[in-house]
C-alpha cells in the first residue's frame, strides 16, 4: 500500500520548523500495517497513491480546495477544522510516532545551509501529550470545548531513546490532577523537557514551583497573561515564581486585540491597547518578557499599527529589554514615530505606558509588597 502524507504547514509556512505530529502518528500506524510512506512535499499526482493524509495546524495555511475532493485524500487538523477537528483513531493517536518521517526534509534543508538548530524539534526531541483538555473555556481557544483536563499518553508511547530532549504540547497540564506523578516521571527520564505551550501560571503552588524549577527544564519557562481581570492572580503568582527561583527569565504569552463582548468599537481598541500595555508593564516589572500574539481582527483597528509594533517590539526581547516602545518606534521608522506622537497627542494618558522601560534586570533586590 502506498500512503503519501502532507503537512501542509510544512508547504504553505514559510520556514515553518515543527513537525505535525499527527503526522507522525499516522505514518508510524501505517508502517507497522506494512504500508510504504512517503512525505509529500507538494500537491501533484496525488492520485497515484493508494491513500492521502493532508494535516495542518494553522488556520491562515494555503491549500488547493480542488485537492481535498480526491476521492483518495482525507485531510483534518485545527488548520481545516480548528475546534471541531475530528480526532484521530484511537489505534493511531495512541500508536508510536514515526520520528523518521522528516529525515529527507531535514537532509534537504542542511544542503540549503540552514541551520542545525533550527532544525532541532524534528532531529532532537520526542514530541507528545501527557495531558489533554482544558477547563478555561477561553472563547477565543481551539480547546474551549472540553470541561477537564484528563491523563492522555504515558511516556513511553512518544519518547524515543533517539533524542535526548523532551517536547510535551499538552494544553494545561497544571489542571490535571495527577501532574505531580507525571512530573516525577518526566524528572526521571533525566532528559531536559520543556512544555512549549506554556502552564498555566494561575495554578502554580509552592509544591508546584518547587518540582518545576528543580527540573532540567529546557528552554524558557512559557506562561500566559491573556486578560488584565487575571491581574491580581498574576501578580500574586510571579511573587511565588521569585521566591523559588530570582534568576531565570520567563516568558508570558500575552493574547491581545479579541473582543470578549463581540463589540469591536472604538472604545474596546483603545481599552484593549491599554489593557496590553498594563500587562506588558507588571511582566517586565517581575523581570518576565511578554510575548505578543494577536488575534486576526487586529488589522480591522484603527489603531493596527501600534498593535503591530508592540508585537514587534515585545517579541524581539532584546529591543523590550533595553528601550520603551516609544524610542522602538522611532528607531523603527519616521512613520511609526508619527503614527505614536499623534497617538499620545490623541490619548496623551497612554504617556507613561509608551514612554517607559518596564523590563528590570534587578530583580532580585525588589520589594514586590509595593507592586
Amino acid at each position: 500500500m502506498e500512503i503519501a502524507i502532507i503537512d501542509a504547514d510544512l508547504i504553505g509556512r514559510k520556514n515553518h520548523r515543527f513537525p505535525n505530529l499527527a503526522c507522525m502518528k499516522i505514518s508510524g500506524w501505517y508502517k507497522q500495517q506494512g504500508a510504504q510512506v512517503t512525505l509529500k512535499q507538494d500537491y501533484l499526482d496525488i492520485d497515484l497513491y493508494d491513500k492521502v493524509f493532508i494535516s495542518k495546524v494553522f488556520t491562515d495555511t494555503p491549500c488547493p480546495g480542488e485537492v481535498l475532493t480526491f476521492p483518495n485524500v482525507e485531510y483534518g487538523g485545527t488548520g481545516f477544522f480548528y475546534d471541531k477537528a475530528p480526532k484521530l483513531s484511537d489505534e493511531v493517536e495512541h500508536s508510536f510516532p514515526d520520528y523518521h518521517l522528516y529525515d529527507d526534509f531535514v537532509k534537504s534543508q542542511l544542503e540549503k545551509g540552514v541551520k542545525k538548530s533550527a532544525l532541532a524539534y524534528y532531529t532532537d526531541y520526542s514530541i507528545g501529550f501527557l495531558t489533554r483538555g482544558c477547563f478555561r473555556k477561553c472563547a477565543f481557544c481551539v480547546n474551549k470545548n472540553y470541561n477537564r483536563v484528563f491523563s492522555h499518553s504515558p511516556l513511553t508511547e512518544f519518547v524515543s531513546t533517539e533524542h535526548k530532549k523532551i517536547c510535551l504540547l499538552d494544553d494545561n497540564f497544571f489542571g490535571c490532577q495527577n501532574w505531580k506523578n507525571l512530573l516525577t516521571e518526566l524528572q526521571e527520564t533525566g532528559k531536559p523537557f520543556q512544555f512549549k505551550q506554556g502552564l498555566d501560571a494561575r495554578l502554580l503552588t509552592p509544591e508546584k514551583c518547587q518540582i518545576l524549577f528543580s527540573s532540567k527544564y529546557d528552554s524558557a519557562y512559557i506562561f500566559a497573561f491573556d486578560n488584565i481581570e487575571d491581574a491580581a492572580s498574576i501578580i500574586e503568582k510571579l511573587k511565588l515564581i521569585r521566591e523559588y527561583n530570582q534568576t531565570i527569565v520567563p516568558v508570558f504569552y500575552c493574547f491581545c486585540a479579541f473582543d470578549r463582548n463581540d463589540i469591536w468599537d472604538d472604545d474596546f481598541w483603545l481599552s484593549d491597547i491599554r489593557d496590553l500595555f498594563l500587562r506588558i508593564k507588571i511582566l517586565g516589572s517581575f523581570g518576565c518578557l511578554p510575548y505578543v500574539m494577536r488575534y486576526k481582527r487586529y488589522a480591522d483597528s484603527p489603531y493596527k499599527t501600534i498593535y503591530i509594533n508592540a508585537a514587534r517590539w515585545c517579541n524581539q526581547f532584546s529591543f523590550f529589554k533595553k528601550m520603551n516602545f516609544t524610542e522602538f518606534c522611532a528607531k523603527s521608522s519616521k512613520s511609526y514615530a508619527k503614527v505614536v506622537e499623534n497617538f499620545l497627542l490623541k490619548f496623551p494618558d497612554f504617556t507613561d505606558l509608551f514612554s517607559t522601560i518596564h523590563f528590570r534586570k534587578e530583580r532580585i533586590t525588589y520589594d514586590y509588597r509595593n507592586l
